[in-house]
């Protein structure tokens, strides 16, 4: 490797987005993926004929990637195909009563009326100020730096104005009266990560983001884009080495990094290094102490993670077509189950859960006349010592019996395949602190400046990407932290560089 090497650890999304900026700027760059498949928690399974996208499922933003493309003067189009989903979700309660969040006002507001009707004036001044929050919080902050803690001073009085110290459900219920749509309008914080009742309000951004951009999802599921984006990368000169687990980022006696020794003792320089690893896991086991200060040390330990997440998947040999693409099936529960799962880290005997029918929009996701799903509950992370290795199959069969019972009939009749994955398997595999999905909790004593930075205050030339750092998890979250860096680092020295058969002049030149 040169002078201009840069070593992306990780091939989640928030790596392929900085691997393919920094490329972009002219770096030799080569991403370093521990598994034998490119994703991280955005990975891919495959069973009896049935593909299942183990993470993330729910596109929103998709210009966010079609710049990466764009960066090279490519369509993402020749890459992927993305298609609308609708409804966004549909969200059912355990009185059989059901609400559709839809990509059309007057269906959306129709709906609230038949709720409560007095909800509907309500709403509209709620859509307002989740407009008004999108608009600081998410267009002019999102791509921003908060290493700094003057940049987090600036925006306060914004903050204060825009009452984000209240919770998403403190402020949600401002506006509207019916506990089933106070539900409707709050859960979406769960998506990356945070409990409704004490993360910041500043997450309603989601719903306008959702609102102005819609849901999508690529055909072939969530893999597509990252298929597309490694092909992008590979077609530009990124090496993507897989199986090649990173043991240490290496330090000099000047605190600055040289690179990075994998797992079979290798050691591969670089200029620098963008992490796209837990920050909390990178700062406890792949730097020498010696080199943390309390950045490193003492806040990694005081840093509370998310929860976690029990996901099941499962095939088969039927279609059931009155499942919607996204279904959100909450129990009679909700305060109090929230309680459970991030406070008292307990398993309870009652669950909410979210249900994914991708073949609901592309049925070769299973073969000819069959369905692909994943259900995922939220649960406790790791830190509750839940013993995963003997109750993990029996609380999948307790979510069979309810989805057999309420939502699929006859389903175990039609079983083709079923597995899980507990919170074991992001600790180990993922290599996520405690097992959490999401990282760092994203509470409002842990986001921006108070979130980990995107670059390293303790080791000069390492940096981060990710549902760890800011802006936090989601995958807009994790592809602008990409945009992040992007700002925190110069273009390559050289003037031209060269991919293919095609010269590039430096960015700004």
């Amino acid at each position: 490797m040169n002078q201009q090497s840069v070593i992306v650890i990780g091939s989640g999304f928030g790596g392929l987005a900085a691997a393919a900026r920094m490329r972009a700027k002219g770096y030799e760059v080569t991403i370093l993926e521990a598994r034998d498949q490119p994703g991280g928690r955005a990975g891919v399974f495959h069973r009896e004929g049935h593909t299942f996208d183990a993470g993330p499922t729910v596109i929103t933003a998709p210009h966010l990637f079609d710049e990466l493309f764009e960066l090279f003067g490519r369509d993402r189009e020749d890459y992927y195909e993305l298609m609308p989903v609708d409804p966004f979700y549909r969200v059912k309660f355990h009185d059989g009563t059901h609400f559709d969040y839809v990509d059309d006002e007057e269906k959306l507001l129709d709906q609230i009326a038949a709720f409560n009707p007095r909800d509907v004036d309500g709403y509209r001044k709620l859509a307002e100020h989740a407009r008004d929050i999108f608009e600081i919080g998410y267009e002019q902050l999102v791509d921003e730096s908060f290493a700094e803690l003057g940049t987090m001073l600036r925006v306060i009085p914004d903050m204060i104005r825009l009452r984000n110290y209240k919770s998403v459900y403190g402020l949600v219920s401002d506006y509207i009266e019916d506990e089933r749509l106070r539900r409707v309008f709050t859960f979406q914080p769960l998506l990356v990560g945070g409990n409704p009742f004490r993360v910041t309000s500043i997450y309603m951004l989601i719903h306008w983001l959702e609102r102005k951009w819609g849901v999508h999802f690529a055909k072939g599921g969530t893999t597509a884009i990252v298929h597309g984006l490694t092909q992008l990368l590979e077609d530009e000169g990124v090496e993507i080495r897989y199986g090649t687990p990173v043991e240490e980022i290496e330090v000099d006696h000047q605190g600055r990094t040289t690179g990075v020794k994998t797992a079979t003792g290798e050691r591969l320089p670089a200029s620098f290094v963008i992490s796209n690893a837990d920050p909390s896991y990178v700062y406890r086991d792949m730097i020498d102490s010696e080199h943390l200060t309390w950045n490193g040390s003492l806040r990694t330990r005081l840093t509370r993670q998310s929860m976690g997440l029990f996901v099941g998947y499962f095939g088969t040999d039927r279609q059931y077509d009155d499942i919607r693409h996204h279904e959100i099936i909450l129990g009679e529960r909700y305060r109090e189950l929230l309680e459970d799962i991030f406070e008292r880290k307990i398993l309870a005997d009652d669950f909410s859960l979210y249900l994914h029918r991708p073949t609901a929009s592309d049925p070769s996701l299973a073969p000819e006349g069959g369905d692909t799903f994943y259900v995922l509950s939220p649960v406790p992370n790791n830190r509750s010592g839940i013993d995963w290795s003997t109750r993990g199959r029996p609380y999948f069969e307790r979510i069979l019996s309810k989805l057999e019972r309420e939502h699929l009939p006859g389903l175990r009749d039609h079983l083709t395949t079923d597995f899980f994955v507990t919170p074991d398997y992001f600790e180990t595999e993922l290599r996520s602190v405690a097992g959490a999905g999401f990282g760092p909790e994203p509470r409002l004593s842990q986001s921006a400046w108070m979130r980990y930075h995107n670059v390293s205050e303790d080791v000069d030339g390492l940096y981060f990407v990710g549902a760890g750092t800011h802006p936090g998890a989601g995958l807009p979250g994790v592809v602008n932290s990409a945009k992040v860096v992007d700002n925190l680092i110069e273009p390559a020295p050289e003037r031209l560089w060269r991919s293919g058969d095609t010269e590039y002049a430096r960015a700004g030149e």
